[in-house]
């Protein structure tokens, strides 16, 4: 793919998240799920109304700003409603959520693109991600959760593009890294989860390192190397490797320098044999408690501040103390606690999605109310819902590339330990191994420390983990579409088509569009849907 239609697809892909965010922001003059707290939280900021914050501040401080210069725009006016406290316009308090959302499928993409250097790879990583619809969703209302997210993916690809630098510029981009983890937990407490996966891919790289290098040992491969600088590898003794390690041998196929030749039978295209992630190791223990502790901690101190001067009631330690007792009060993972609990194994399957709207009108002309019941069960012809639910093909499919992932790392050892008769790893890893080891990682980091949380959680807890399964299924696209063969170029274009129909077809329930009860149920696959 060439830079110029890499650069026209991913304008696309970001006008097409720009306009689905945008378009009928205004469609419900009320306030939606969450929005009873966050945007009445944001409006507080300005009103200087102290309250009590059961989350850091700072999704509530960017809502307050949308608020703020929503209100000085001479447009988009036309509803009104008091609900925050204030006489706000909808589109006031859900814009700057809206524009922000947008950007996710681009950070997705430019994340994609430096952990392998394929334009094909990043453009489908963020067309993925713009078909997603839960991240649609909580783009669209003044919610929290898109802040997590995109300050923690900011993150990583900050980290990326220090690994890509030396000296100074490393430093910059390592400072920034800090800055953005600090402001993902900022905005809620499992944003620490996204630099808990930048700790695991460091402490996994230093483990290779150290297996490699480890003097005398006698269960690895004597002749190994990892190379920092650029990350080349070497044809260590005729184990010539090819375009993303594929190569099996230098007897048989002849690979180009420095390990880029391509193995025929799975790409048409030569491949780059660098991944930023080589140089993990060229970061020392300074750099991570640094740039990727006392930073993130400073800025999530600093965050507080504006709050804490608002609400004089506790002081730092003491809101921590009460926010943590809030949290333990809400009771255990059952529908008697909430009708949309879900524990985090019925996450990646989606078993459980959750409606944030839901009314019911006898015609599409028919206004709805502000504030109110549902029309009696049978009289409502037109039903307007708002789904908090992923895009079912791409959160299946993506979970299915990730077990994929999980077999590729864990089929290489066994593999060396059959043939061998020993335990240990490649002599050389690459660039898919680390893409691999890194996705794995994160998505763990980001799923299972909800394993021993006991009060009621919900799907959109899961934002922070599915988004390394859309790099997942991007990732096998981009393999199989690359291939010689035709089965596997096939498939990779039927998962793609697959993906992009499940969206459309299921974007009323995202965008919260008029359906009749049977379009309704057509779409509720499953009862544990409803």
């Amino acid at each position: 793919m060439t830079k110029k239609w890499f650069r026209i697809g991913m304008v696309s892909v970001f006008l097409f998240s720009l306009a689905l965010r945008f378009w009928g922001l205004e469609r419900f003059n009320t306030l939606v799920f969450d929005e009873v707290y966050f945007a009445k939280f944001g409006n507080n900021y300005l009103t200087r109304t102290p309250f009590f914050n059961a989350h850091p501040p700072l999704s509530q401080y960017m809502i307050g700003i949308g608020i703020w210069i929503g209100s000085h725009i001479p447009f988009w006016h036309d509803t009104v409603n008091g609900l925050t406290g204030s006489l706000r316009s909808p589109w006031t308090y859900r814009w700057f959520n809206a524009f922000t959302g947008s950007f996710i499928p681009l950070v997705v993409a430019a994340i994609a693109y430096q952990l392998s250097y394929r334009r094909s790879f990043a453009l489908l990583a963020g067309l993925f991600t713009a078909c997603d619809g839960i991240f649609l969703v909580e783009s669209r209302y003044a919610l929290s959760n898109i802040y997590i997210v995109i300050f923690g993916l900011l993150g990583h690809w900050f980290l990326l593009l220090a690994l890509d630098n030396q000296n100074r510029r490393r430093s910059f981009w390592l400072v920034f890294a800090g800055i953005a983890f600090g402001a993902s937990v900022g905005t809620k407490w499992n944003g620490l989860w996204f630099l808990s996966g930048a700790y695991l891919i460091w402490i996994a790289a230093w483990v290779i390192h150290l297996i490699h290098y480890f003097p005398n040992s006698k269960l690895f491969f004597a002749s190994s190397s990892l190379k920092g600088a650029g990350g080349r590898r070497q044809e260590a003794e005729g184990r010539g490797q090819g375009a993303e390690g594929r190569g099996q041998g230098a007897e048989d196929r002849g690979q180009g320098a420095g390990g880029r030749g391509q193995e025929v039978e799975v790409s048409t295209y030569p491949l780059s044999s660098q991944t930023p992630l080589q140089n993990l190791t060229q970061l020392n223990i300074f750099h991570m408690l640094f740039y990727l502790g006392i930073i993130p901690a400073l800025i999530y101190s600093i965050i507080w501040i504006p709050h804490l001067q608002l609400d004089k009631t506790y002081g730092f330690i003491a809101v921590h103390q009460q926010i943590l007792k809030f949290h333990l009060q809400l009771g255990g993972n059952s529908p008697n606690v909430h009708p949309y609990c879900a524990a985090w194994y019925k996450w990646p399957l989606m078993t459980r999605p959750m409606a944030y709207y839901y009314q019911t009108a006898k015609s599409i002309t028919e206004p709805l109310p502000v504030m109110g019941p549902p029309l009696p069960a049978g009289a409502g012809q037109v039903i307007y819902d708002v789904h908090a639910m992923g895009n079912p093909f791409l959160w299946w499919f993506g979970v299915a590339a990730m077990l994929f992932l999980v077999g590729m790392l864990v089929s290489q050892p066994v593999i060396i330990w059959v043939k061998e008769k020993r335990f240990s790893v490649p002599a050389t890893l690459s660039v898919d191994t680390w893409i691999a080891l890194y996705l794995v990682i994160n998505y763990a980091a980001n799923l299972l420390p909800w394993v021993k949380v006991t009060r009621c959680v919900f799907i959109y807890h899961y934002m922070c983990a599915v988004v390394f399964v859309f790099f997942a299924i991007a990732w096998f696209v981009d393999q199989c579409l690359r291939s010689y063969y035709q089965q596997l170029r096939a498939l990779g274009v039927t998962i793609s088509f697959i993906i992009l129909v499940a969206f459309i077809f299921w974007m009323p329930v995202f965008l919260g569009l008029p359906l009749s009860p049977n379009g309704y149920k057509l779409r509720m696959w499953f009862n544990s849907w409803i």
